[in-house]
């Protein structure tokens, strides 16, 4: 058949462009417009074999094969089919697994079933010789594409090089204009401040000051008696000025569902994570509840996560906020199904971006507006459902499962940020409508 069929190694591509606009070739120090490399994948092999593209294959490694974000948006772009193999840690680095046995597979299967008659190579493991030599005897073109090397010398083996029929270079200009180097402060550039969300959340309280400034001021309060690493019995009350009368102040967003995320362990906060959050300045409610706000103490209630134990409500979730609907329930089949293009075509999986994202669809989709001022009136809390539900969603991104699997305390911060943010300005919005 006059096509012809382009194999990525993206391993090998994305490595070496790293390399080479940023000085190493770990890719996180660059940033990739997909798009724009496929598209010009696809023209520069139609160019030079001047045949007609058949399809691009783009072989990499993810943790457990499971599909990063990236690969969704890849493989669901026209005549792009994803191929992964696995990404393992052994000895401190990263490895892949299976991408060239992947590699060579299709290869070989494509040349003896005539499917295309060039195939394009971009990659530089001698692994492949064997099924570059079967392509050739089966009467194929093979092209083999490098890209250029940072110090001016070949970055693929001598062999595969020796054995392709064409090759080509895809040098700086090409690769820049799909891929550009992250910039990095140096080391005396100053810190990049985090978003005002996140850094409310890192800089609230100690409990242990709280507590103390709030026994300071009000002597007969009554005080939470401290239990095993510096946190409350179960059970415990909660001091300080937010701390309205049967109701307790709102927990830690980030405990209670982390099980849901990918487990315990060294994910689990610590007791100097115990802090409160404040209100943040887009939030309803006037100027004296935020101040009020920002001085109330989180006590953990038991060792493995916080529990509302308010009068009346037991254990579990409190009755203020159980009749609050899930995502889920206010979804129907056909919002489903956009919701899932949209993740995969325009949802970038920025972990504050992610929380915006689920509560924009959350308030759009709600039939009762009095939900929504109920919710925020439990910030920083997030309902246990909800939280749940939330950070479920966050994990289709890649951002909580790690591949230590360890979970980020940072993406967690992020993620409920990105929600409450979302949430207040919804609240704001509605309080502006005439009557509202």
């Amino acid at each position: 058949m006059d096509r012809c069929v382009v194999l990525v190694d993206a391993g090998y591509l994305l490595g070496a462009a790293a390399s080479l606009l940023a000085g190493e070739p770990a890719r996180s120090r660059i940033s990739v417009d997909h798009a724009t490399l496929i598209q010009g994948l696809r023209e520069r092999a139609e160019a030079e074999t001047e045949r007609p593209l058949l399809r691009i294959y783009w072989f990499d490694g993810a943790p457990d094969r499971v599909p990063q974000p990236e690969h969704r948006r890849l493989r669901v772009m026209p005549r792009v089919t994803v191929r992964l193999g696995a990404l393992t840690r052994s000895d401190g680095r990263w490895a892949q697994k299976g991408v060239d046995a992947a590699m060579h597979a299709e290869l070989t299967e494509l040349a003896r079933n005539r499917a295309c008659s060039d195939i394009v190579l971009v990659t530089g493991d001698g692994d492949l010789l064997p099924g570059l030599m079967s392509a050739k005897e089966h009467g194929v073109a093979v092209h083999l594409w490098a890209v250029q090397a940072a110090d001016g010398d070949y970055n693929q083996s001598e062999d595969l090089v020796a054995e392709a029929d064409e090759r080509r270079v895809l040098d700086r200009a090409w690769i820049t204009r799909a891929v550009r180097a992250k910039e990095l402060p140096g080391p005396c550039a100053p810190v990049s401040e985090p978003r005002p969300e996140i850094a409310a959340i890192l800089s609230a309280p100690l409990p242990e000051t709280a507590a103390a400034a709030a026994a300071a001021a009000a002597p007969g309060a009554a005080e939470a008696a401290p239990g095993r690493n510096g946190a409350s019995r179960p059970g415990a009350e909660v001091t300080g000025p937010a701390a309205a009368p049967g109701r307790p102040a709102a927990p830690d967003p980030r405990a209670g569902t982390d099980a849901v995320a990918g487990g315990a362990g060294k994910g689990v906060p610590t007791p100097k994570d115990l802090a409160d959050l404040g209100r943040g300045p887009a939030g309803p409610g006037g100027q004296a509840e935020r101040q009020q706000g920002a001085g109330a103490t989180l006590r953990w209630s038991s060792d493995k996560g916080w529990i509302d134990r308010g009068p009346g409500a037991g254990v579990g979730e409190p009755p203020e906020t159980a009749n609050l609907p899930m995502l889920a329930q206010l979804t129907s089949a056909e919002q489903r199904w956009a919701d899932r293009e949209e993740d995969i075509t325009a949802v970038s999986g920025d972990p504050f971006e992610v929380g915006q994202v689920f509560a924009r669809r959350w308030t759009d989709r709600l039939a009762d507006p009095a939900h929504l001022q109920q919710l925020s009136t439990e910030y920083p809390r997030i309902p246990h459902r909800i939280d749940g539900e939330l950070l479920r969603y966050a994990a289709r991104f890649g951002l909580l499962a790690h591949k230590d699997d360890q979970i980020d305390e940072h993406d967690r911060y992020a993620i409920r940020a990105g929600f409450w943010r979302e949430i207040d300005l919804r609240s704001a919005a509605e309080h502006a409508q005439p009557g509202g």
